[in-house]
């Protein structure tokens, strides 16, 4: 990483420092509880008349929009359900922990109530001038009811800075992570460059983008149940074999959200607070509860009753988080992929050894400008895989990323002091093997090597971990169904998020520069793709920045205006309950209902 770079997360770090306060993250949940109790755990609801309404009960092609209301939650989904469930899981365990999974399993839960509100708030606000083409969003709503207020210019203004943060997480969340994960997983499995995988996936996004959001609706509509059914068959036959488990990893979650998680293995340990940290953050940026980019989604749905559509967007973080990202976690933790044992162990004659970094060749110790200095690893021995390792994974092929775990200063991402020291596994021209080790971790104290290095793991970042821990299970297996469930999800989430920034542009500067601005949403992708980002940390420091600034500018709108969803919330159910709002027609067929066939 050039200094530049290193500077540049420095930043970001001390960033994200702030946004994500733990403070923040206990609030985020007292928004979820609060709505929770004033929606009378409307989440019961959505699971019960929500799952009705999908189905195509209440459509009505008279109504205002552009798409039904399960290709909204399609569209909603596309974005929600995708990487965050493969890469955003496989951080959160191998960072924070399996306590990590308990604050997902939280924000599911409560985040339901969110979502439920801010979309109906969206709909009661949208602009339906085209009633073909409407817009919505938390953009709107703080320009129109800041306007019913008697406040034009303060809705404008927090409208305006709602956009700008959506826009930064739809660079860093939907366009980068996605980018950078495709590229990561196919290069890690079948060595093609980064870059290829940006650019094919740069050109499909391209091909469905330029068709709008009806495009978008009809091919989540397909993609979302595919790509979700196929993930979860094979999630659940790895979780059949490893049944006897489960119990114990289920406890696991529960006690470890509670109590420091103890190092193991690749796993480096954390405290019980970065197990919330880390659970928390990742289940907001996959389930996108309470940053206001669903909304946008479910604007384009046909109804003219805003509380309908927000009770089915209140499925989206059950799916997503409670469903999905459960499965993952539990296909992790119970063939043990997060706290995985050494893959080749160096021998007593070729140890390790931790030395400075003089890159100049002036005999003084490099360090940067924070004054700390800069260290790498002396031997460039490469061991032989084992033979259990082999089996998983075959033989080194070169190009992988491999790590020896050294004691140091306070690690930022698990608040101990365990850190890895990385390398790489390359072969010469004569075919020799060895290990080339990075020369930029930097610490005031010289690291000490834990079990002296004898240990050597390779890194599994992001969906590559969840790709191994199917690997573990059945040899091949996450080598191929990850990495299509990858790309699956990877479109889905680019071309949805794609539409987020879109009607951002639109808030702001119009129609005029929407094609300019999905030609620069592409070009982002490649981008991502080349080597932008180099490690999960740096990915989550990004993805993160994104989710934060959402959070901070959306959840005051909420807040300001949630009496109004409530009402409109409370007088929906109060007119169902009485039979006033009865279903007009028997369910059309599910076919239909996923082209969009019973609303032309």
């Amino acid at each position: 990483m050039n200094g530049m770079m290193e500077q540049f997360m420095g930043v970001l770090d001390s960033v994200n420092g702030v946004i994500w306060h733990n403070i923040v993250l206990y609030i985020v949940l007292g928004v979820g509880i609060l709505f929770t109790i004033w929606t009378r755990f409307g989440q019961y609801r959505a699971l019960t008349h929500g799952v009705q309404v999908i189905r195509g009960v209440y459509d009505d092609k008279n109504d205002p929009g552009a798409i039904n209301h399960f290709q909204a939650l399609s569209a909603a989904l596309s974005a929600t359900v995708g990487l965050g469930n493969i890469a955003g899981v496989a951080v959160a365990v191998a960072l924070g922990g399996p306590g990590a999974v308990f604050w997902m399993w939280m924000v599911g839960l409560f985040g339901m109530a969110i979502k439920m509100t801010e979309v109906t708030l969206a709909m009661i606000y949208r602009n339906t001038d085209d009633p073909e083409n409407p817009h919505g969003g938390p953009m709107f709503v703080a320009h129109k009811a800041f306007r019913d207020l008697g406040f034009p210019t303060i809705g404008k203004v927090v409208g305006g800075l709602f956009v700008v943060t959506l826009l930064i997480s739809t660079i860093t969340g939907g366009n980068m992570f996605q980018a950078w994960s495709v590229g990561e997983i196919t290069e890690n499995y079948f060595k093609v460059p980064s870059i290829v995988s940006g650019i094919v996936l740069a050109l499909v996004v391209g091909l469905v983008i330029v068709g709008g959001i009806k495009r978008i609706g009809a091919v989540a509509g397909r993609i979302v149940p595919f790509m979700c059914l196929l993930y979860l068959i094979a999630a659940m036959v790895v979780l059949v074999m490893n049944f006897t488990q489960i119990p114990a990893m289920l406890k696991l979650i529960v006690v470890e959200a509670f109590t420091p998680s103890q190092a193991s293995g690749a796993f480096l340990g954390g405290t019980a607070g970065y197990a919330l940290l880390w659970g928390m953050k990742r289940a907001l940026f996959s389930s996108e509860a309470g940053q206001g980019s669903s909304p946008i989604a479910h604007s384009a749905a046909k109804t003219d009753e805003p509380a309908r559509e927000g009770i089915v967007a209140g499925l989206e973080p059950f799916i997503d988080t409670i469903v999905v990202c459960t499965i993952t976690s539990l296909v992790i933790l119970s063939t043990g992929a997060h706290n995985r044992g050494p893959e080749a162990t160096f021998g007593a004659d070729a140890l390790p050894r931790v030395v400075a970094v003089d890159a100049d060749g002036d005999g003084a110790q490099d360090e940067n400008s924070n004054g700390e200095l800069y260290w790498t690893i002396s031997s460039a021995t490469s061991p032989n895989r084992s033979a259990d390792a082999r089996k998983v994974a075959g033989d080194w092929g070169g190009d992988e990323d491999v790590f020896v775990i050294v004691e140091a200063h306070h690690n930022p991402n698990t608040g101990l002091n365990l850190h890895r020291m990385f390398g790489t596994v390359e072969f010469d021209e004569d075919g020799n093997r060895h290990i080339t080790w990075n020369t930029n971790f930097t610490s005031k104290e010289r690291p000490t090597l834990v079990n002296q290095g004898a240990d050597l793991y390779v890194d599994y970042p992001g969906p590559s971990l969840t790709g191994h821990a199917f690997d573990r299970a059945i040899p091949g297996l996450g080598k191929w169904l990850v990495t299509f469930a990858a790309w699956l999800f990877a479109l889905s989430t680019a071309i949805s998020w794609s539409y987020y920034g879109e009607q951002g542009v639109v808030y702001l500067f119009g129609n005029k520069l929407v094609l300019p601005y999905k030609l620069l949403y592409c070009i982002l992708i490649i981008v991502a793709a080349a080597g932008f980002i180099e490690t999960d940390a740096q990915l989550d420091s990004l993805t993160a920045l994104g989710t934060g600034v959402m959070l901070w500018a959306n959840i005051p709108i909420m807040l300001v205006f949630g009496a109004i969803a409530m009402k409109t919330y409370n007088n929906y159910f109060s007119r169902l309950k009485s039979g006033e709002l009865e279903a007009p027609h028997k369910a059309p067929k599910f076919s239909d209902v996923v082209e969009g066939h019973d609303v032309e």
